[in-house]
């Protein structure tokens, strides 16, 4: 056979005349050697000759040793090197309820072990884009369609194929202090020279939202005081505003649950979506996750964490 480059997956049933779902499972049950390049699988043409003549006695020659994983790393948020592989998972995105998510996962995929990288909407969609992540939870509002996520995936992920998965819907708006002695009341005070802000970093979903809302509404953003203060998280700015250096933030509902000293202003429900990579073989991976976010305890689980709506948990949003 020719040995010139690596097999895929199809290829490979062609040659021995079985299915692909069969190789995935022959690789699963380390019948077969296989790597991988990014998220593809790969086999090399040798061991596809080697499998032919032994068949299920086959074992890789000692003096050839197993081609490793290729893969970009990431770190995790304890400052591991974790690179893909079928016994890790990344996950990008910073709500407790990928914590919940990667405990089941962890208990349904043993040995599975999955690490949580902590960065905001943009940064997970980059990640999954490098094939340096597997899933990323993401909150994006496009102010021209009203849209949340989809309209942003087909942008920033060409040529990865996903599927996009409903988590929960939040509610965004305005943190202000007890009293809210500023009277603020909705979007337009944003256009108010008389407010001060304290702004969530670039490439999270609330930095979007509030850049959209000032683009819709004709402010120019450098005018805004504050605006270029950032923070990491939504307990970090409510934390700001309870402490009189701002007036206003923005972010979720349950931030101002945490904060004493805080008011919340409804605005915006946002809908915080789950982006999976579908990579070759592992479509057992994201049905696991079906299963689990689509269970009554799951959803139960979140409706006691408060502030979330669950109506649509589990519901596949687009495969792209």
């Amino acid at each position: 056979m020719e040995n010139s480059r690596s097999l895929t997956p199809d290829e490979v049933a062609a040659i021995l005349n079985i299915t692909k779902q069969t190789v995935y499972d022959m690789i699963k049950r380390q019948e077969l050697p296989a790597y991988r390049i990014g998220r593809k699988l790969r086999i090399d043409p040798r061991d596809v000759d080697l499998y032919r003549s032994q068949g299920k006695n086959f074992e890789l020659p000692s003096s050839r040793p197993r081609i490793p994983e290729i893969s970009t790393a990431l770190p995790s948020a304890a400052g591991i090197a974790v690179g893909l592989a079928t016994d890790k998972l990344v996950v990008c995105g910073q709500d407790i309820i990928l914590d919940l998510l990667a405990r089941q996962l962890e208990k349904k995929l043993q040995p599975l072990r999955v690490f949580r990288y902590q960065v905001g909407s943009f940064d997970g969609l980059s990640a999954l884009y490098h094939g340096q992540a597997d899933m990323a939870a993401i909150h994006l509002w496009d102010g021209d369609s009203g849209q949340y996520n989809v309209p942003y995936v087909r942008h920033l992920l060409p040529g990865v194929p996903v599927v996009i998965v409903h988590l929960a819907q939040r509610m965004q708006g305005f943190y202000v202090r007890q009293g809210n002695p500023k009277q603020i009341k909705g979007w337009n005070d944003l256009k108010r020279t008389d407010i001060t802000i304290v702004n969530r970093e670039k490439g999270s979903g609330t930095r979007v939202l509030l850049d959209e809302r000032l683009r819709l509404l004709g402010v120019d953003r450098s005018l805004l005081p504050g605006y270029y203060r950032e923070e990491y998280s939504h307990l970090a700015v409510a934390s700001a505003v309870a402490r009189g250096e701002a007036d206003l933030a923005l972010g979720n509902e349950k931030g101002a649950m945490q904060v004493r000293g805080i008011e919340f202003i409804p605005l915006q429900r946002e809908r915080y979506e789950l982006v999976i990579a579908k990579a070759e073989g592992e479509e057992f991976r994201w049905q696991a996750v079906l299963g689990i976010l689509q269970s009554d305890s799951f959803k139960s689980e979140l409706l006691g964490l408060g502030d979330y709506d669950v109506s649509e948990t589990g519901k596949i949003i687009a495969e792209l």
